[in-house]
């Protein structure tokens, strides 16, 4: 199978030079996903807010490669500051509860410093679709 581009129309991607998600036979690689409103370039100011729109963001690259967060078997969060990380399980139990895929939170600096979480994900698409 051809490796497939998966894009979000965020200038990031073009400015940068990467892909929101990359397909590649049955395996899905979401990049890095902020909590920016892709529609309008805006970004809630508190972390939940921006898990939320996290999630909202991946769904949608899933989507485009006919995945969904059911397929999600590795997710890994990124943080500024890890003591705000807490507040999210309510969000992230709502999205992946059933789930369960590995995971791992990383306190570290991002590109912006309204970014306040970045999510990444692996999907293995599964066979029936």
């Amino acid at each position: 199978m051809i490796r497939r581009r998966i894009s979000s129309g965020s200038s990031f991607e073009e400015n940068i030079g990467y892909s929101r998600a990359i397909v590649q036979d049955n395996w899905v690689f979401v990049s890095g996903t902020t909590g920016f409103d892709y529609n309008t370039m805006t970004i809630a100011d508190d972390i939940v807010t921006q898990t939320d729109q996290c999630l909202k963001n991946i769904i949608a690259a899933l989507a485009q490669a006919d995945a969904t967060l059911e397929d999600v078997v590795r997710v890994n969060y990124v943080v500024p500051d890890a003591s705000e990380f807490s507040a999210c399980w309510p969000v992230l139990r709502a999205y992946f509860g059933e789930i369960r895929p590995a995971a791992m939170m990383i306190a570290a600096g991002l590109a912006d410093p309204r970014m306040k979480i970045e999510i990444e994900v692996t999907a293995i698409k599964q066979a029936s679709r």
